[in-house]
C-alpha cells in the first residue's frame, strides 16, 4: 500500500522469489499522500478491491486494516505490533495479520537517543521528526523517559497533514528557530518516502541526525533493520500466503540484528569528531 520509490525493494524481493509483475503477479499501489486522516478510508477502499494479500509498511496502516477486514491476509512492516494493539501474540498472531516488527521492544528508541548523545554530547535539545499521530505513540513515551534520564529535552513541532515537502520544510524551519541541536527521525512510512529530502534538510540545517533504518543514506547515524532485509522478509511472507499459508499461523518476525552505521562524510561536513568508542561498535563506517 505504499506507492513510490520504496516499492522497488519489494519488486526486487518478489523477483528473487520467482514473481514477475504483469506476469504471475499483479500489483495495485495505493498511497495516503501524506494524509493520516485518510488512512481509514484508504484501507476500506483497498479492502473493497478484494486482493489476495495486502502489504503495508506502517503500524498505523496495519491498525486501520485490522479495523477494515478480518478476512483478507495482511502482511505489514510494523513497530511493536502488540503495543500498537495489532496482534495479541508475536508467536501466534491469529486473525489475518502477520509481518515484521522492525524494533525489538520500545527500548530501541532510548538506544537511538543514547547513540546520538554519545556522538554529539553537547546536544541538549533534540528534535523528533514525526507526524502528530507519531507523537502519540508508545515510542515517544519511551523517548521522553530516555531524554529525561539524559537531561535532554525533546522538541517538535509535529508534522501536520498532508506530509509533503512544504510541511517538512516548515517543521525544519520551526526547529531552527528553537535552536534544536540534533534530530531523531520517526519510523513512519511518510519519512521513508521523503528520506532524501529529510537528509538534505537536516544537513543544510547542520543537524546531526539518527535514522531508524540501518541502511539510510546521508544521516550521521543509522540504527535499525535494513530496508533490504525488511522487504525480503515481507516478500517471503507474501509468498507463503499465496502458496496457502494462513497469516495468523505465521509468527511475527522480530528483528534481532540491527545495523549501526556511522557516516564519517556527514560527520566531517558537520564539523564533528566521532568518539573511537562509538566507531568500534559500528557495523559499518562510511568514509
Amino acid at each position: 500500500m505504499n506507492a513510490g520509490r520504496s516499492f522497488l525493494g519489494f519488486s526486487r524481493s518478489f523477483a528473487a522469489l520467482g514473481y514477475t509483475e504483469g506476469g504471475n503477479l499483479v500489483v495495485a499501489r495505493y498511497s495516503g499522500e501524506g494524509r493520516e486522516e485518510q488512512f481509514p478510508e484508504l484501507c476500506r477502499e483497498v479492502v473493497q478491491t478484494k486482493p489476495d494479500v495486502i502489504v503495508a509498511v506502517s503500524s498505523r496502516l496495519a491498525r486501520c486494516l485490522k479495523a477494515a477486514t478480518d478476512v483478507i491476509p495482511v502482511v505489514a512492516g510494523m513497530a511493536d505490533p502488540v503495543a500498537f494493539g495489532i496482534v495479541t501474540s508475536i508467536s501466534r498472531p491469529g486473525g489475518n495479520i502477520t509481518g515484521v516488527s522492525a524494533e525489538a521492544g520500545l527500548e530501541i528508541w532510548g538506544k537511538r537517543l543514547q547513540l546520538l548523545h554519545e556522538a554529539v554530547p553537547g546536544a541538549l535539545k533534540i528534535g523528533y521528526l514525526g507526524s502528530r499521530g507519531a507523537w502519540e505513540t508508545p515510542q515517544v513515551s519511551e523517548l521522553r523517559e530516555a531524554a529525561r534520564q539524559l537531561q535532554i529535552s525533546l522538541h517538535g513541532p509535529p508534522l501536520e497533514s498532508p506530509l509533503q515537502e512544504q510541511e517538512y520544510r516548515r517543521v525544519f524551519a520551526a526547529m531552527e528557530l528553537q535552536h534544536v541541536d540534533a534530530l531523531i527521525i520517526a519510523d513512519q512510512a511518510e519519512n521513508l518516502r521523503h528520506r532524501q529530502l529529510i537528509v538534505e534538510l537536516a544537513n543544510n540545517a547542520r543537524l546531526p541526525t539518527v535514522s531508524p533504518y540501518g541502511d539510510d543514506i546521508g544521516t550521521l547515524l543509522g540504527y535499525g533493520l535494513s530496508m533490504v532485509e525488511l522487504y525480503r522478509r515481507l516478500a517471503g511472507y507474501v509468498d507463503q500466503i499465496l502458496k496457502g499459508a494462513r497469516p495468523g499461523e505465521l509468527p511475527i518476525y522480530l528483528a534481532s540484528q540491527f545495523e549501526f552505521v556511522i557516516n564519517l562524510l556527514t560527520a566531517r561536513a558537520l564539523g564533528l569528531t566521532i568518539p573511537p568508542s562509538l566507531l568500534v561498535r559500528a557495523n559499518e563506517v562510511i568514509e
